[in-house]
Order: structure tokens, then sequence, then C-alpha cells
């Protein structure tokens, strides 16, 4: 009996023991890898990289950087080489000059579809004036008759009208268009010229007024003598429609009777979108 309960404390504490796994063996630290040449090491933390130098500067361009550490003992990046702040007289004095073309085509802002000169600022009492004046020529290929000063917004409004409305709506109707009748540009006036209302646009720069369309054989479709009538009236009453969007403001025979022989066209901002009329 005693061997019985021998035997059986014996294959008891057996049983507890195999309950725990064996523990794994301890890693290498070197083996050998599969070409046999070189001992590579097991651990499972990646190698860490050596942080490049500091540069040098090299160039006047980079002497002239604000230089500090980049680098701290471990390799973090505490700050990189940033460039000077611009002064702030240089951000004001690139507003006040007209952008001229970006690709080389001696236009003026920004556009070598858009001739002309720039020309120093317009100044006149109260708000009439132009800050950032152009004296424009022509228009993505058509003439004015005369050069208007105006804004480059006013410029650049002038250009995509022509371009997106004149020229595919005139077509080649008496050779295609050439040249647009200025009736007015920059003008230090009340609205209509009449006393006591409100600034015009003109005033500032912002309004040009179109009279007539010249073509290529001679002829002219004129808003005063074509308007509603025939072919030319159609094409007039499309010019007025395409006018409305790239200005802000398109004004014709049907508004009231200061417009019955132009289209006033201008840029002013409206928060409900462009007056057509």
């Amino acid at each position: 009996m005693k061997w019985i309960v021998f035997a059986a404390a014996i294959l008891a504490s057996g049983a507890q023991a195999d309950i725990h796994p064996t523990p794994r063996p301890a890693p290498q630290d070197d083996v050998v890898s599969s070409r046999g040449a070189t001992a590579i090491q097991t651990s499972t933390r990646p190698v860490e990289r050596m942080m490049p130098q500091d540069r040098q500067a090299v160039t006047s361009t980079e002497a002239s950087r604000t230089q500090v550490p980049r680098n701290d003992s471990s390799g973090t990046v505490q700050m990189s080489d940033r460039p000077r702040f611009r002064p702030d007289t240089l951000i004001p004095a690139a507003s006040r000059t007209p952008r001229r073309s970006r690709d080389g085509g001696g236009g003026l802002c920004g556009r070598s579809s858009i001739q002309g000169t720039a020309i120093a600022p317009v100044t006149g009492p109260g708000a009439c004036g132009i800050p950032d004046a152009v004296r424009v020529s022509r228009v993505s290929g058509v003439q004015l008759t005369r050069p208007a000063r105006m804004d480059c917004d006013t410029a650049t409004a002038l250009d995509d009208w022509v371009r997106t409305g004149l020229l595919p709506t005139i077509g080649r109707t008496g050779g295609g268009a050439v040249g647009l009748q200025v009736a007015a540009g920059y003008a230090c006036r009340s609205r209509n010229s009449q006393a006591g209302a409100r600034v015009s646009e003109h005033a500032k720069g912002r309004a040009i007024d179109i009279s007539a369309i010249q073509l290529a054989n001679g002829s002219r479709i004129t808003v005063l003598t074509d308007w509603n009538r025939g072919a030319n009236g159609r094409m007039l009453r499309t010019l007025w429609r395409t006018a409305c969007g790239p200005f802000g403001t398109v004004l014709g025979p049907d508004s009231d009777r200061y417009h019955l022989d132009h289209f006033h066209l201008d840029t002013a901002d409206y928060r409900s979108g462009s007056y057509c009329r």
C-alpha cells in the first residue's frame, strides 16, 4: 500500500512539472549568414542609421540663410534651415506694380494677350484714381480705337469677354472683328455725370464703355443704330449677354436713357452676382 501511494506521488509531481513549457533558448548574438561569410545580428531592433553631417554654406544664398543647429546629439531634428522673412515693404511695393506677362509675350497683367503700357498710379480728388494703372491698347488681337486707362482686373475681364464672347459671336462677319470703339475709359466723375450721384466705376479705373465693333472690311456694328435690328442686332444682344459674367455690371440700351448708344462694362463686385440690364 505504501508503494502505491509513493508511486502516485511521483506521477503527480511529474504531471505538474509538465504544465510549464520548456523555456526557449536565449538568442545568440551572432549567426553565420546563408552565404557563410558574414556574421549578422539577430536583434529585432533596426540598426540606427548615421545622421548626415551638417552641410556648410557654399554659396552666398545659403550663407544668407539663418543657420541653426539642425540635429541634437541623438540625431533628432530640432529645426531646419529657414529663409529669412521678406521685408514688410516688399509686398506693398509689388502690389502697386502692374503684373507683366509670365510667358515672355510682353503683355500686361500676367497675359501676353493684353497689350499696352504700365503707367504710374493715377491720382485724383476724393475716391478717384487707379493705384495699379495700365493703359490698354489691344486685347486678344482686337485693337481699341484709343488706349484706355484701367486696372488689371478690368483689363483681364475685357480680354476674357473679347476672347470668349466677341470673337466667337462676330465670327467671319465682315472679315471678323478687328477693333472696339471706346466711348469712355477712366474719368473722375459721378455716375452718368449726374450731380449728387455716387462715384462712377469709371473714376476708379474699373469701367469701359464700348459703342461699336469695327470689322475687317471697314464696316461697323454700332449700339446706337443696330440694337434690335436684324442680324447685327442679334449679335449685339449676344455680346451684351456674354459680357455678363466677366464683368460685374453690364448696361445697354434697354437699361436707361444714358446707355442708348453704348455698352457700359465695369468690374464692380456684387454679392448677388453680376448686374446686367
